[in-house]
């Protein structure tokens, strides 16, 4: 299979378009119409990873940390960093990575570190990219209308339930939707035979949408109307916040998490330790910036990385305890993109293997 054929299905999963300003997630290295057979996924890309990608016989590296975060300004392949990048284009490799866009998904990153710690009733904590739905409603004979239905959602289109009256029902025999996008329903006769489905669709994945739609409807023009919901939008946050099942102590939570993320140290910013804590702001990578929204939503207590000395005075004046496990936490990454893509290759029978890299990128070390 071709790399774009992974890469599209994962952008209907966390779009590029949710992604920070400026980071430059997506392609890094290499064609979208490669060929594939064996995908690694790894935190950062690493000379030592190259290593092991080109070692495994690997043709697709995904990374969570974009390579060219900042752009190379020669090739003078006496830089470590150039001569990766030679190492990469030499044996065929293609990089990929989803950086900010993979924080803020539904199902992300910043989900996955909640689901770690164990947090109840999550919601988002910093709000981020809000992006504009879509009204998708297709009028098709009953005979397709399951075939459409599972190529519209794999595409990206969000089938409205039962309760939100959009669920596969017949027409009233009088109405009948034509091919113009926003156009009135012009007063005809409609089969009986017909049904209407109805998908929310994001702005993100209306275009793989309405492309899917085309290629499976019967006959060459599709009967639909599209509308944009004006007041219909979503919202992606980076972070989430959440409630633990019980209290417990500055100091008990710091072990959890030293626990939970498995690593050999971390930093506490706390004036009592003994302090009870209980709701919980997470932020993956480097959000000491972000920590008085963290407390003005009610957070007890946040844990985020990379927090800087003066910031940690400010979050001490703030009366604010902070646990900083560090950027590594994001390895979580790995494993979990790693059974996600497997997911996806056994439902669309794709001829793949995907495997987690064991390389450790971490460059701290505790002594």
């Amino acid at each position: 299979m071709k790399v774009k054929t992974l890469v599209d299905r994962f952008e209907k999963f966390a779009p590029k378009k949710i992604a920070e300003k400026n980071d430059p997630v997506g392609l890094q290295i290499g064609s979208l119409d490669a060929d594939v057979h064996k995908v690694m996924v790894t935190l950062d890309v690493r000379p030592e990873v190259v290593d092991e990608a080109i070692e495994k016989g690997v043709d697709f590296i995904f990374a969570h940390h974009p390579v060219m975060f900042r752009p190379a300004k020669n090739l003078d392949l006496s830089d470590p960093q150039n001569a990766m990048y030679a190492k990469i284009i030499a044996n065929h490799i293609t990089v990929y990575a989803a950086h900010t866009n993979l924080d803020s998904a539904n199902g992300g990153l910043n989900d996955w570190l909640a689901e770690t710690l164990g947090l109840e009733e999550t919601t988002g904590l910093v709000p981020g990219v809000v992006e504009q739905v879509y009204l998708l409603t297709v009028q098709t004979p009953k005979v397709y209308s399951e075939a459409i239905r599972m190529s519209l959602e794999d595409a990206g289109g969000k089938l409205q339930l039962p309760d939100q009256d959009g669920y596969t029902f017949q027409w009233d025999g009088t109405t009948r939707l034509t091919t113009a996008s926003n156009s009135a329903l012009p007063q005809t006769s409609s089969s009986q035979n017909d049904t209407r489905i109805e998908f929310e669709v994001p702005e993100s994945n209306l275009t793989a949408v309405m492309m899917a739609l085309k290629d499976v409807f019967p006959g060459d023009n599709p009967i639909y109307r599209l509308v944009k919901l004006e007041d219909s939008r979503l919202q992606y946050y980076m972070g989430r916040i959440g409630n633990l099942p019980e209290s417990m102590t500055v100091l008990e939570f710091a072990n959890k998490c030293k626990q939970d993320f498995n690593v050999a140290g971390l930093r506490v910013i706390a004036a009592n330790l003994d302090q009870k804590v209980q709701r919980v702001a997470v932020l993956g990578g480097d959000g000491g910036k972000f920590f008085r929204l963290a407390q003005q939503q009610g957070a007890d207590v946040y844990v985020t990385g990379d927090v800087y000395y003066h910031t940690g005075h400010d979050m001490l004046a703030a009366g604010l305890p902070v646990v900083d496990p560090g950027h590594h936490i994001e390895q979580i990454v790995k494993p979990k993109l790693t059974q996600l893509f497997t997911e996806w290759a056994m439902q669309s029978n794709w001829s793949i293997e995907v495997i987690a890299s064991t390389i450790n990128t971490d460059p701290f070390t505790f002594i």
